[in-house]
C-alpha cells in the first residue's frame, strides 16, 4: 500500500473499534459501562496481535495486548463462536473486568483472519462485598474466576454456562444485559471487519496488516531513539497493601539503546498478602502506555509500535505475581504507580518532556446492600490531580494514566442507587506548587440512604505525588467515614444517615 492507502486502512479497522464501544454503550444496564464507560474494544489479527484498538481504557488495552495472541492460538476455533474469559494469570486484569472474543472468518476460511475482543467492568462479579472490589487476600475472596470459555456456539447462547455466570450475581437481570451487550457489541465488530475483508480481499488484508505493523514500529523506534542511551533508574512506593504491611518499593531499570528500551523491575517487592499484586499483563500495559506516549502522534496502536519494547519482572514479585494472589487493586492502583516509576526514570534522560507524579490514584469507591428489597451494587473510580509539566500547569479533578472513565453523574447515581451526594468539588491548592503549578483533586461526599458495605481502595495517603524540577508535592488524599478518618483500603459497615468523603490527591508541581 502507498501512505495514504495506508493511512485509510488504519482508519477503518480503527472505525470497527469505536462503533463496537458506541454498540456497547448504548445497550448495556449498568451505570458502570453506560456512564462511566468502562470499556475497551480492540481489533486482533489471526495470532492474537493487536491490529487497532479505540481509545479507551489504556490498562484494559495494553494487557490484551500483550496476552491475547497466547488466548486465540490454543483454541480450536468455529464460525460465530465467542469466547469469555476473566482469569487475571491468563491475560485479564482483575475479575471485574471480563472479555469476550469472536473470530472473524471470510465465506469460505477454514480458519480465522481476525478476532474482535471487548472488556468490560462489572461491578458485581460475585465476591464477597458489594463492588466486587473487596480488602482480599485470596483470588477466590474477589468472585468468580472465568476460565476462557465458549459461551456462544456457532451463533447460538449457550443459557446454561451464562446463567452459572450471572447466577453468581446480586442482580442477575443487570448481569445478564450487561453481557448480552458484550455480545452485541463483538456482532458488530465482526460483521464490520468481514466488510473490510470483503473489500480488500483476505490475502490483501493480511498483507495490509503487516505493512501497519511495519509502520507503527518505525515510527516506535524514531520516538524512541529520542531517549539518550543509557540506565534510567526509578523507585517509588505503595502505601500498604491493605494487610499492614505498609511503603512496598517498586524499582525499575530503563535500559535504552537504538530506538528500543528494555524495562527490569527487578528489586520490587516480592509479591504480597494484599490485593495490590499484578499479573504480568497488568505491568506490561502499565509500561506500554508511557512509552505509546513518547511515540508521533500519529503512531498506529498495533503490535509493531510495542516491538521494541521489553519488559521483565521476577516470577513471583508484585509486578509478576503467581496466582491464587488477590489482584483486584493491582489492576487500579499498582498500574498507576508503574507508570509514575517509568515517568521518574525518564525524567533523568529527557527532564523536558516528562511531567510531576499525577495523583496517583484510581481512588475506588465500592458499596451496596439491599434496599427495597433488591440488592444493589456501586462502583466508581474519581478523578484527581494531574501532574504538571515544563509546557503547563496540571489539570483538575481528572483521570489520568491508566484509566479515562468518566465519573458517575449524580442525576444517574441517585437515580439508581440509596445514596445522596452531598458534596462533589474541586480540592482547592491540593496541587503541588511550582512554576507550573498541580491539578486540584477532588472532594466527594456521599450520604447512605440504606445500611450498606463500603470498600475504599485507594493510593497516595501515606506517600504524596511527586514533583518535579523543584516543584512540590500534591496533597495527600483523605478518607472519612463520618468525622473518623479512614485507612487507604478498608472494608466496613455503615449505617443510615452515614457520610463517607473521599478527598482525592492533588498533582505535582514542575520548576522552582
Amino acid at each position: 500500500m502507498d501512505a495514504i492507502g495506508l493511512n485509510i486502512f488504519a482508519s477503518r479497522i480503527t472505525a470497527v473499534c469505536d462503533e463496537m464501544g458506541a454498540v456497547l454503550r448504548r445497550t448495556a444496564l449498568s451505570s458502570n459501562i453506560k456512564d462511566r464507560l468502562d470499556y475497551s474494544c480492540a481489533v486482533f489479527d489471526a495470532d492474537g496481535e493487536l491490529c487497532a484498538q479505540a481509545a479507551h481504557i489504556p490498562v484494559h488495552l495494553g494487557s490484551m495486548a500483550y496476552a491475547m495472541s497466547a488466548l486465540v492460538t490454543h483454541h480450536d476455533w468455529r464460525r460465530d463462536d465467542m469466547m469469555i474469559v476473566n482469569d487475571p494469570y491468563l491475560g485479564g486484569t482483575h475479575l471485574p473486568d471480563v472479555t469476550l472474543i469472536a473470530p472473524v472468518f471470510t465465506p469460505r476460511g477454514r480458519s480465522p483472519v481476525a478476532f474482535v475482543a471487548n472488556r468490560a467492568h462489572h461491578a458485581d462479579i460475585g465476591a464477597a462485598t458489594p463492588g466486587s472490589m473487596p480488602v482480599s487476600r485470596h483470588i477466590d475472596e474477589e468472585g468468580l474466576l472465568i476460565p476462557p470459555t465458549v459461551v456462544v456456539h456457532g451463533g447460538r447462547l449457550d443459557d446454561a454456562r451464562l446463567a452459572a455466570i450471572t447466577g453468581a450475581t446480586r442482580n442477575v437481570f443487570l448481569s445478564y444485559g450487561d453481557y448480552a451487550a458484550q455480545i452485541s457489541a463483538n456482532r458488530s465488530g465482526v460483521r464490520r471487519v468481514m466488510e473490510l475483508v470483503s473489500t480488500t480481499g483476505a490475502r490483501r488484508f493480511r498483507a495490509a496488516l503487516a505493512e501497519l505493523n511495519d509502520y507503527g514500529e518505525r515510527l516506535a523506534h524514531i520516538g524512541l531513539a529520542a531517549i539518550p542511551a543509557g540506565e534510567y533508574r526509578g523507585d517509588d512506593m505503595m502505601d500498604d497493601d491493605g494487610t499492614g504491611r505498609t511503603d512496598v518499593p517498586i524499582t525499575v531499570t530503563l535500559r535504552v539503546r537504538d530506538g528500543a528500551v528494555y524495562c527490569d523491575f527487578s528489586g520490587t517487592a516480592p509479591q504480597v498478602d494484599g490485593n495490590i499484586n499484578c499479573p504480568l499483563s497488568v505491568a506490561a500495559a502499565a509500561v506500554f502506555y508511557v512509552f505509546r506516549c513518547l511515540m508521533p502522534e500519529n503512531t498506529p496502536a498495533c503490535a509493531g509500535s510495542l516491538r521494541p519494547i521489553g519488559i521483565h519482572a521476577p516470577p513471583g514479585s508484585l509486578l509478576n505475581a503467581r496466582s491464587p494472589a488477590a489482584v483486584a487493586a493491582g489492576n487500579v492502583e499498582t498500574s498507576t504507580r508503574i507508570v509514575d516509576v517509568v515517568m521518574k526514570a525518564l525524567a533523568l534522560a529527557i527532564p523536558g518532556r516528562i511531567p510531576a507524579a499525577s495523583h496517583g490514584s484510581m481512588n475506588n469507591v465500592a458499596m451496596g446492600g439491599h434496599h427495597g428489597g433488591y440488592a444493589w451494587d456501586y462502583y466508581e473510580t474519581l478523578g484527581g490531580g494531574m501532574g504538571a509539566g515544563p509546557d503547563g500547569g496540571g489539570l483538575s479533578a481528572v483521570q489520568t494514566h491508566m484509566t479515562n472513565t468518566r465519573n458517575t453523574p449524580i442525576e444517574s447515581l441517585e437515580m439508581h442507587f440509596p445514596v445522596r451526594v452531598r458534596r462533589y468539588e474541586i480540592r482547592r491548592g491540593s496541587g503541588g506548587e511550582g512554576r507550573r503549578r498541580g491539578g486540584d483533586g477532588v472532594v466527594r461526599e456521599y450520604e447512605l440512604l440504606t445500611p450498606a458495605t463500603v470498600t475504599l481502595l485507594t493510593e497516595r495517603r501515606r506517600h504524596a505525588p511527586w514533583g518535579l524540577a523543584g516543584g512540590g508535592p500534591g496533597a495527600r488524599g483523605l478518607n472519612r467515614h463520618n468525622a473518623i478518618s479512614l485507612p487507604s483500603k478498608v472494608c466496613f459497615q455503615a449505617k443510615f444517615a452515614d457520610r463517607i468523603v473521599v478527598q482525592t490527591p492533588g498533582g505535582g508541581g514542575w520548576g522552582r
